[in-house]
């Protein structure tokens, strides 16, 4: 054999060499080459409910203090509409992947919320509880201050479709 096939030889060996540890480390870690498989996985219900949650927070914090209790009504109307835009987002989100997801205000839900989280009474911590529109508020302090936002979440998926009822509570 020639020296330049012994130089090949030796080249290959060290590449196969310096390779290895990769190989080792490629296995241990359970790496799927098929990146789409693993989305398969996600949950976009979980995701609308999340997404839904950190907006709704957003919209108390743009009311908070600016209205009066007389005011609930608009606050309501300011509510939903810090809202639309980021369901609006939410609702595109996933068509292109054949996921449609549609969200819409649940009144009722909202209306159970407050008899389970708004007591009345005497003794009691803050004011009546109003539902605008699946949007409820409270009287705090002469305020309207959001309480909570009902909606209802419907996911379609080319293989199944899922509806929940979500309330969102602030803080």
């Amino acid at each position: 054999m020639s020296r330049r096939g012994q130089l090949v030889l030796l080249t290959a060996a060290v590449v196969a060499a310096a390779l290895a540890p990769a190989l080792l480390a490629y296995l241990q870690l359970g790496y799927h080459a098929d990146a789409a498989a693993s989305r398969d996985f996600e949950s976009p219900t979980e995701d609308a409910v999340t997404a839904l949650d950190r907006a709704v927070f957003e919209a108390s914090a743009s009311v908070a203090g600016e209205y009066a209790w007389a005011e609930r009504e608009a606050v309501a109307d300011r509510v939903r509409a810090v809202l639309a835009p980021r369901i609006d987002r939410l609702e595109a989100s996933r068509v292109v992947g054949g996921t449609a997801i549609s969200v819409s205000y649940n009144e009722s839900a909202a209306a159970r919320a407050v008899v389970r989280d708004c007591p009345g009474g005497d003794g009691r911590a803050f004011g009546n509880c109003r539902t605008d529109g699946g949007v409820v508020l409270q009287e705090r302090a002469g305020e309207s201050a959001l309480v909570a936002v009902a909606f209802d979440v419907r996911v379609v998926r080319p293989h199944g479709e899922t509806s929940v009822t979500v309330v969102d509570e602030v803080g």
